[in-house]
């Protein structure tokens, strides 16, 4: 049995600003920086090593898995990096305010742009796309390892894990659109042989 955990990167300074960031390379705020301490102290509580880990080619998932690791004293375990596991791609809305998009195309257009399963905003993803993106490099690379026994922790986007977690747990297009993931907590799923999820905590 081995465990995968899941770790959303800690508050960006976009999301302070509540932006669409996408893949605009912005560094993590303070208060995400102390929630990736945060993360490591409590995969170091549970008891977590990890074998290799995972993330995004964008700094705030980077950032996040450093700290992470540093705090659990595995800075030196392998690391592979890679934009399928970037945010979803938010197109034109990419630097706008949330708030300051909506007066402009009207809440209900942003609000199908944001939770709609195969909706994109001009220019950008839908959950649909980022999954189809995600999940070939994680069943390709991350399960595999898994599978195998070794214990990954993989740091990313909301978007591309919530393409992960719709898989490992078997969410409907309608159910995953409920599904939010909060930065900087941790998600651990135990995974037998036969890649079955045995068991899932949130820390």
């Amino acid at each position: 049995m081995a465990s995968l955990v899941l770790l959303r990167h800690g508050e960006s300074q976009w999301n302070l600003e509540n932006r669409f960031t996408g893949w605009v390379d912005v560094p993590l705020s303070p208060k995400g920086e102390e929630e990736a301490r945060q993360a490591g102290e409590k995969l170091k509580a549970a008891g977590i090593r990890f074998d290799l880990a995972f993330t995004s080619v964008l700094q705030r998932a980077i950032r996040t898995l450093e700290i992470t690791l540093g705090i659990l004293g595995q800075s030196d375990i392998p690391v592979e990096q890679d934009q399928a596991l970037n945010e979803r791609h938010y197109g034109d809305l990419q630097g706008l305010n949330k708030a300051e998009t909506a007066q402009r195309f009207g809440d209900e257009q942003v609000h199908i742009w944001r939770r709609s399963y195969d909706v994109a905003p001009p220019g950008g993803e839908s959950l649909k796309d980022t999954a189809a993106r995600t999940l070939p490099y994680f069943e390709a690379k991350i399960f595999p390892a898994v599978k195998a026994g070794k214990n990954v922790l993989v740091s990313a986007h909301g978007n591309s894990l919530r393409a992960v977690v719709m898989h490992l747990d078997q969410l409907s297009r309608e159910q995953v659109l409920d599904l939010n993931l909060a930065t900087g907590v941790p998600i651990v799923y135990e995974i037998d042989a036969e890649g079955r999820v045995r068991g899932k905590r949130i820390l």
